[in-house]
């Protein structure tokens, strides 16, 4: 994949420095102060509730992924403020009521709570829905709630994200990488209302002042959007 796309591994910290960007927006702007972060992976530097509690300390944060090895590190490695909570959940985003229903164990599902999904829906393919999955998530929660998302689109720089993500799928099985358009991607928000700047590339959400994209085309949207 490096090969045929050198920028992957400055696109895996532009996602990064997305997450943070989203959470601080979340907990300085909106007021949230609940999170379900599915997906997570590794643990790794300013993770969501790490961000999160340190605009406020009481923020609580529901991680679930499938991979026993991702959340026997998580479970060793990321600890809570003492005002708020963390909670680590084996699931699957194709069980999403599985999710909903552990994750009420933390979460308080009266009051908002923002969904983070960030470059994992490119693992369900188009025939097992993943906007029916994203709508069941977002169906459980409040209205306040957020949604983020990150995920790589074939709309920008084709040529080169198709063979890398071609190398990739020809080593993965059945764990497929799917690249969507921008209008599929933006489906995965219909009935909300994104914030501003919309679906852009997630370098440029928010980017912040003096901070540019250092001239790199990121073959990957995110948006962050309101449940009204």
């Amino acid at each position: 994949m490096r090969a045929a796309f050198p920028g992957i591994i400055t696109g895996v910290r532009m996602n990064r420095a997305f997450l943070g960007r989203a959470v601080t927006y979340l907990v300085a702007e909106a007021g949230v102060r609940q999170f379900l972060d599915i997906g997570t992976g590794l643990p790794t530097a300013d993770n969501t509730h790490e961000v999160a509690q340190r605009a406020a300390p009481e923020s609580r944060v529901v991680y679930v992924d499938n991979d026993p090895i991702v959340l026997s590190h998580a479970r060793a490695l990321l600890t809570s403020s003492p005002q708020g909570a963390c909670d680590f959940v084996r699931a699957d985003l194709r069980e999403p009521e599985a999710i909903l229903t552990a994750a009420a164990k933390t979460l308080d599902t009266s009051r908002p709570v923002a969904v983070s999904l960030l470059m994992i829906l490119q693992f369900i393919p188009d025939d097992s829905d993943p906007w029916r999955l994203v709508s069941t998530v977002m169906a459980a929660m409040p209205a306040g709630s957020y949604l983020v998302i990150s995920h790589p689109t074939r709309d920008v720089i084709p040529g080169t994200i198709t063979e890398a993500a071609d190398r990739y799928n020809s080593h993965m099985g059945d764990n497929q990488a799917t690249l969507r358009t921008r209008e599929a991607i933006g489906r995965f928000f219909s009935g909300l209302d994104l914030a501003e700047p919309g679906l852009v590339q997630l370098q440029r959400w928010r980017p912040g002042p003096g901070v540019g994209d250092g001239g790199h085309e990121m073959p990957a949207l995110a948006g962050v959007a309101r449940k009204p």
